[in-house]
This record gives C-alpha cells, structure tokens and sequence, in this order.
C-alpha cells in the first residue's frame, strides 16, 4: 500500500484515506519501526494461508477480505506502545500479528453477524487478554472478557484509541422491543 507523507507531520494512505496524525499513534508506530510506504505482502499472504486453512473444532472458518490483508501488510509484526498515560483508561500496547486471534473463528463469525459483517483477527492488545478484529470496511473492534468493542471507524483510529487510553464505545444487543 502506497503511504505517502503528507503536510503538517501527518501520514496519509490514499487507497484507504487514513490518517495517522503526529500524536501517540503516529510516535508509536515510528517507535515501532513503521516508516511510510511500509508493505510486507509476502507476510500477509502467509497469516492468510494460515488462517484460511484453519477450522475451529466444529468447522468454523475465519473470513479473510481486502481490508485485513492490507491492514496486516502495513501494520503486520508490529508491537505498538503507548507514548503516554491514557487519556480515560490505561493506554496499552498493541501487537499486529492476525495468528494471535487463529482459535477465535467461531467467536469473530457470530460477532460479525451480529454486526451485520464479517470479522477478521488483526491482532491483540494487553498482553493477549483482547483479540482485535477488523471488519470487511476496515473498522476496527476488540473483544475480551469483560465484552465487545468498537474502537474505530477504521485501523489507525481504532490503535490511537487503545494507544492513548481513550474510551471505547461498548457493543450492546439492541432492546428486544
């Protein structure tokens, strides 16, 4: 994915015009060794292979689509930490490795129906206990044991909103009414 450099210390990607701005996801990647024009297509195709030939016990396959694919060649076998305390909760750190969520097929398939899409992992946050998942839109949500998440309208918004320790929107089934 083509990542150029935009004005005012902001990266831009013009296939999914996303935006990192120079605050603690933009400092957290660089720290991390993410650079513009990152692309490791060959790693993602092989989480890809992994994760399309895996099943759960009772037969559940993960969804793999566009969105994901990018997401793991730009961001993919990065460790992303905060730069800061968290603004409303503890910031935490974040691992891009889409393996860490290989036993979740079945749990990301019945969220992303209920979400009315598909789920894909991406990664985990907390030292594992949080798996990420994005959707076929490039949203990005987070499941762990205390419930599921929406972190952001897309990848980078959703890491700047475990990055800096802002507080996610809580997933609710809607009212039976």
């Amino acid at each position: 994915m083509a990542v150029a450099k935009g004005s005012a210390g902001l990266w831009t990607s013009p296939r999914r015009s996303r935006t990192v701005r120079g605050g603690s996801c933009g400092a957290a990647l660089t720290a991390a060794g993410w650079q513009p024009g990152r692309l490791h297509a060959a790693q993602a195709e092989r989480w890809a292979d992994a994760l399309s030939g895996h099943r759960s016990p009772h037969g559940h396959p993960h969804q793999l689509f566009p969105a994901a694919f990018e997401a793991w060649a730009e961001l993919g076998a990065v460790t992303l930490r905060p730069t800061g305390p968290g603004v409303e909760l503890a910031a935490g750190t974040v691992v891009i490795d889409p393996l860490l969520g290989r036993h979740w097929a079945r749990t990301l398939g019945e969220l992303g129906r209920a979400l009315g899409t598909e789920l894909c992992p991406l990664g985990a946050e907390g030292g594992g206990t949080a798996l990420l998942a994005v959707d076929r839109q490039g949203r990005l949500y987070c499941v762990d044991h205390t419930g599921d998440w929406y972190l952001g309208h897309d990848v980078l918004t959703g890491l700047s909103t475990l990055l800096t320790g802002t507080r996610p929107h809580r997933l609710v089934p809607p009212d039976p009414d």
